[in-house]
């Protein structure tokens, strides 16, 4: 897919690279992937890992000093829109590490996110509650000073990758000084996975209840000091929103390019289906959808890289999850049915992103909660400055 706005001579390189890399080393596996629940043997995912790396794809974002990269964000969104074709979230086992430990100590960064951009280890994020989801404000788990030492109380829902994670980045309200994010080895005593819920889609990891119960850390496991957890999140949660935004935009551009190879070619009544507007013109309305939400995410990237406002950048980060996000499950919904019977199989890529592209319109912030950022944007900064 061509890009909407001038890529330099290295991003078109990355591109390419990233498009070898889902169509020769992801994609192959995803029927695979599927009919073993999302989980594949071991010497596939070292496979899959040691490509991503001699590809040059793991830790996109993070310094070079560190094993990253150092994308711009621009280059993020140039990647990203080429994982994004694949299903089952096969992605996943390119290396990388929350933005948020760039914040990190010299020894949280050389013992957590150093090993994790070379596939060594796995972090989770765990910020959900069961009474605080879309709603930060409502964490209750708590860390109580004691001595030297912090001692966690809480029980964090839908923690991606706690099944098999090192160590939690944990959300927690510091006593005497708010939100804060603590980094808690998963192997500390009172840390305890206590519910496995089956999830719609098949991804490599589950997304465990996690319970802490009188976990004690140390004043080095605060990332980023105390009282500064809300902070980090802004720039994290614009990064995450983007990202599911490109993956939504991905998706559009495959499922758009099976239906139309399949609709061309199955005859019905004497002709090809793609000749009856039933079938045509849902696949023209997602064509305007992916271009519409691909200009939004393109947009919102050249933005950050620029320096703008970051409450501006943060509104059109949530306006593009919000339009991608919506778009791409419309887009889903319409291709199952140009296949027919044939979409509602599950070694069918158009029924795997139907499932996938449901959450995207849940985590990282529901729908609702991205119309409430782009209301209350347009209120404060102007109607101009939100969509111009």
């Amino acid at each position: 897919m061509a890009s909407l706005v001038q890529l330099s001579a290295d991003q078109l390189e990355l591109q390419e690279r990233a498009r070898r890399f889902v169509d020769d080393v992801l994609i192959p596996h995803e029927v695979a992937a599927e009919r073993a629940g999302g989980r594949l043997p071991a010497e596939v995912v070292n496979t899959i890992t040691k490509a991503a790396i001699g590809a040059r794809l793991n830790g996109g974002r993070h310094g070079l000093e560190h094993g990253g990269q150092g994308w711009s964000t621009l280059d993020y969104v140039v990647v990203h829109e080429q994982l994004g074709r694949n299903t089952n979230g096969l992605w996943w086992w390119i290396p990388d590490g929350y933005n948020v430990l760039s914040a990190g100590t010299p020894d949280q960064i050389a013992r957590y996110l150093v090993p994790a951009l070379r596939g060594e280890i796995w972090l989770s994020y765990a910020v959900t509650e069961e009474h605080a989801g879309s709603d930060p404000s409502s964490i209750r788990t708590t860390a109580r000073a004691d001595g030297d030492d912090w001692v966690i109380d809480g029980e964090k829902w839908f923690v991606t990758s706690g099944d098999v994670a090192a160590a939690h980045i944990v959300v927690a309200v510091a006593e005497g000084h708010g939100p804060t994010l603590f980094i808690v080895d998963a192997d500390l005593p009172g840390v305890e996975a206590v519910a496995d819920p089956p999830f719609t889609h098949t991804f490599p990891h589950g997304h465990p209840t996690v319970r802490f119960t009188g976990v004690r850390v140390g004043s080095s496991a605060i990332i980023g000091g105390l009282g500064e957890a809300d902070a980090l999140q802004q720039a994290w949660f614009m990064e995450e929103r983007l990202g599911i935004a490109v993956h939504c935009v991905a998706a559009m551009g495959r499922l758009l390019e099976e239906a139309l190879g399949w609709a061309a070619t199955r005859e019905q009544g004497g002709g090809r289906i793609l000749d009856h507007q039933g079938v045509s013109f849902p696949l023209a309305d997602s064509a305007a959808d992916a271009a519409a939400a691909r200009l939004l995410v393109y947009e919102v990237a050249t933005l950050a890289d620029s320096g703008a406002d970051r409450k501006i950048v943060h509104a059109k980060a949530s306006l593009a999850k919000l339009f991608a996000s919506e778009a791409a499950y419309r887009c889903a919904d319409r291709v199952v049915q140009v296949f027919g019977g044939r979409g509602y199989v599950r070694t069918y890529a158009a029924e795997r992103f139907l499932r996938e592209l449901r959450v995207d319109r849940i985590w990282e912030g529901t729908s609702e909660i991205q119309r409430l950022i782009v209301a209350r944007s347009l209120e404060r900064r102007g109607v101009r400055a939100v969509i111009a």
